[in-house]
């Protein structure tokens, strides 16, 4: 049985020969999870904004708000879970396609909703459609990436993430502020337009092989064979553990992404002009320690140390939030945090490498990444109720705090080994 990495997978793209062809590859994944982080957090800041509360019949309503995140997330992680498979059945280049034209179609279809309910079944159907996303690209990684470059290789989609929350918060305010919440979905729509072309002429000479053709050199897929591969993947509990990690690692991320706007204008008084701007500082904070973290992780190989660490400390950075009034204190704590839980997920598509078997790696990502997602859409609409109860945006945060400490020791019996 053999598996094409690394080396091999290059030398199967015939125009990949150079370096800089090599690394696009990581680039287009980049730009589509950049994207993704557009239609995802986007509607957060339309969470502040009168006119849009107004229309979708929302009012003060902080629960509702937070189902519009927590239905996407509930979607995506059911997706995740269950279709990232085709992934290792159909080729992950069609897949990933399809799904970025379908992101398209659903953000042009929300600049028309006229009530809550439309806009929260096409806030399912995305979820739906985003789903798949990171397992794709992790298996497309994994194929043309060798074990040394696999962290860099991760950490470029990675950064997606950041870039993606740092540009489009900043981006979907002005356009808010200027032309309405119905233009907002409109810009989407047509930068997705543009990602599909980027997709498709990046990718094009870039050959990759479904899970099947992987395990036994096939053209068509073997369901017993993939079921008996799952077997094996699904009894490892060091991937159960990582899973389990994930999990925590996403509801802090999504409860930052789902409240941050907010929690800066109710709760630190930033005006929306301010925000637009400063509430970019922490994610681009957080871009700088995803990278930081790539070139260490793969230079040490300390893969559950380093993501254990990166949890750990974006927890302990958080709980100073609460304590200080200053905007500007405000936004520093949450940069030292937001880098630390960079630093650390930067080598967390590296440590799943290490306990998942090469020939199912878009279920093994499908699965990871699907249950975090499960777990991670609670945060939002959590948030909000422990918000709306208690009457302190301070209470939410200090919620995030308590996920981050408590999920990164789920890794300690892996740091020896991994």
């Amino acid at each position: 049985m053999q598996t094409l990495k690394g080396d091999m997978a290059v030398a199967s793209m015939p125009t990949t020969g150079s370096n800089l062809k090599h690394w696009s590859i990581s680039g287009v994944l980049m730009i589509c999870v950049v994207l993704a982080f557009f239609d995802k957090i986007s509607i957060a800041v339309l969470f502040s904004d009168p006119t849009f509360q107004a229309v979708m019949g929302i009012g003060d309503d902080k629960t509702k708000l937070g189902w519009l995140m927590t239905s996407f997330l509930l979607a995506y992680g059911f997706s995740s879970i269950f279709l990232s498979m085709a992934g290792d059945l159909v080729n992950p280049k069609k897949c990933l396609t399809a799904c970025v034209v379908l992101w398209g179609l659903l953000m042009a279809l929300m600049g028309m909703v006229k009530s809550y309910e439309q806009l929260l079944v096409l806030r399912v159907l995305l979820g739906v459609a985003e789903g798949p996303l990171f397992a794709l690209a992790y298996t497309i990684v994994k194929q043309c990436y060798s074990p040394h470059q696999i962290a860099r290789a991760s950490t470029m989609f990675l950064l997606g993430t950041p870039i993606g929350a740092a540009l489009g918060f900043p981006i979907t305010a002005y356009v808010l502020a200027n032309y309405g919440w119905q233009m907002t979905f409109f810009v989407m729509a047509v930068l997705t337009v543009l990602v599909v072309v980027v997709v498709v002429l990046g990718l094009r000479d870039v050959q990759l092989k479904t899970g099947a053709e992987l395990n036994a050199g096939k053209k068509k897929m073997d369901w017993q064979q993939h079921v008996d591969n799952c077997k094996v993947l699904f009894g490892a509990r060091a991937f159960w553990a990582v899973c389990l990690f994930n999990t925590a690692l996403l509801t802090y991320l999504w409860g930052l992404n789902g409240w941050l706007p907010s929690y800066l204008i109710e709760a630190k008084g930033i005006n929306l002009k301010e925000f637009g701007s400063i509430s970019s500082l922490p994610f681009i904070a957080m871009l700088f320690g995803e990278i930081a973290g790539a070139f260490l992780s793969d230079k040490t190989g300390k893969r559950a140390a380093q993501v254990f660490g990166g949890l750990l400390l974006a927890g302990i950075a958080m709980a100073a939030v609460p304590l200080v009034e200053s905007p500007m204190l405000t936004i520093l704590a949450m940069s030292i945090s937001a880098m630390s839980w960079g630093f650390g997920v930067a080598s967390v598509f590296a440590l799943l490498a290490r306990v998942s078997p090469d020939n199912v790696s878009a279920t093994a990502g499908g699965v990871f990444n699907g249950f975090g997602n499960f777990a991670g859409a609670a945060a939002p609409v959590l948030m909000g109720y422990i918000v709306t109860q208690t009457g302190d945006f301070d209470n939410g945060i200090m919620f995030l705090v308590v996920i981050a400490i408590v999920g990164s020791l789920v890794l300690l019996p892996l740091i020896k080994k991994y």
